[in-house]
């Protein structure tokens, strides 16, 4: 994958400064801040979703290898 480094950080930050202005480039990281969050909670739900239904095909499973 590509290093960018801090040089490179540096420069899309100046880019981003000159692009957007001061004022509205606080707007646009609490914005990105908000929709990752925002993802990773939806993230967080899925797994979760996933986990639970796991969970149910093992007690299942279980069950029905107690019962044979």
């Amino acid at each position: 994958m590509m290093q960018i480094g801090i040089p490179g950080l540096i420069l899309i930050l100046v880019i981003a400064l000159v692009i957007f202005g001061p004022k509205k480039l606080p707007e646009l990281g609490r914005a990105t801040g908000e929709t990752l969050k925002e993802f990773k909670k939806s993230t967080r739900e899925l797994t979760g979703d996933v986990t639970d239904e796991v969970k149910e095909v093992k007690d299942i499973v279980s069950n029905d290898q107690k019962n044979s």
